[in-house]
């Protein structure tokens, strides 16, 4: 019988065999150590590897992203832990002025190898900071790679891939889907990083999309077959690098593409995908590129994030606009 993993085990599990794969990786961030974080994502890691390999820092952003810039040139491995993706801000000069920039800096002589993990998105009826959606922030910075699991499988795939590359990588967890379930086995084998998942066939249009809004997608695509509309479904999980054979191939296939995020609209990866797909298959578009997102406005308190966030409704309704038009 297969074994089922919430996000959350399969993240300890891709830290642990890290930890105990390479005895120069280090974890540390706030409460990661002895509190086991606050999503329990480094539970009983401490335990394991004792308070030198897994320990807990000052709430100072910065001071920790600069902490793991030290220890990459002393030969260590670094995966630090920024509590909410709200707090990831305090730490963007490091990250953007010197995270991004080592590789090009010492013309390829040094490696970076560190990966910041942000519990990110809404969906948890989360205070101010707790909610939001920094992936452009990260994806404009040249010198990162940028990934987002949507599945407790792909989450240990990616966290191991991350954590074996030599350049930084921002680690985007849907804490949303931490704890959601997936039966199967634990393991790197599958896509890369810079690689797209086709989850649904279909030839009527295509929705892509990543993170937390991967199940929402499904969950429309299943409306939509049962008023007969096929749709392709594409989880990006790779941000930076992006697949744009199967951006493209989706829209070439399809002549119609939904791309779906919940972070606000201006200037977010909809944009990039768009433009993405007018470079990729102009020739086949049969239909504007349409976007379901967030919208321009800050994250909004509890009560509001249900009108916030896209909808399978709004989902479902984007792609019948799209298929109609």
């Amino acid at each position: 019988m297969a074994e089922s993993f919430t996000m959350v085990a399969a993240l300890n599990a891709a830290l642990r065999d890290s930890l105990e794969h390479d005895d120069r990786l280090l974890v540390f961030g706030e409460d990661v150590g002895r509190a086991g974080g606050v999503f329990r994502v480094t539970d009983g890691l401490q335990d394991a590897f004792g308070e030198q390999r897994v320990f807990d820092t000052p709430i100072a952003e910065a001071a920790i992203a600069g902490a793991a810039i030290g220890l990459a040139l002393a030969g260590w491995k670094s995966v630090v832990e920024m509590q909410f993706d709200g707090f990831s801000y305090p730490a963007l000069d490091q990250v953007i002025s010197h995270w991004a920039k080592f590789r090009q800096r010492t013309r390829g002589r040094v490696d970076l190898p560190i990966v910041m993990r942000i519990p990110s998105f809404g969906g948890i009826k989360g205070k101010e900071h707790h909610g939001e959606s920094p992936e452009t922030y990260y994806v404009h910075t040249a010198g990162l790679k940028v990934v987002v699991p949507s599945t407790p499988l792909d989450a240990y795939r990616l966290l191991r891939l991350s954590i074996a590359d030599p350049d930084p990588v921002i680690f985007l967890e849907p804490k949303s889907r931490y704890w959601s379930k997936e039966e199967g086995a634990l393991t790197v084998d599958g896509p890369r990083i810079g690689e797209a998942r086709v989850l649904r066939e279909g030839a009527d249009c295509a929705i892509v999309t990543y993170g937390a809004m991967v199940t929402r997608v499904l969950a429309a695509a299943d409306v939509l077959a049962a008023e007969g509309v096929q749709a392709r479904v594409v989880d990006l999980r790779s941000l930076v690098p992006l697949d744009l054979s199967a951006v493209g191939a989706a829209a070439r296939d399809t002549g119609r593409v939904v791309v779906v995020h919940e972070a606000p609209k201006t200037l977010g990866m909809g944009a990039e995908i768009a433009a993405t797909v007018m470079e990729e298959a102009f020739d086949y578009l049969q239909a504007p590129v349409a976007r379901v997102t967030g919208w321009n406005v800050p994250y909004p308190p509890a009560s509001l994030e249900d009108l916030y966030l896209p909808s399978v409704e709004r989902i479902a309704e984007a792609a019948r606009r799209t298929v109609a038009y």
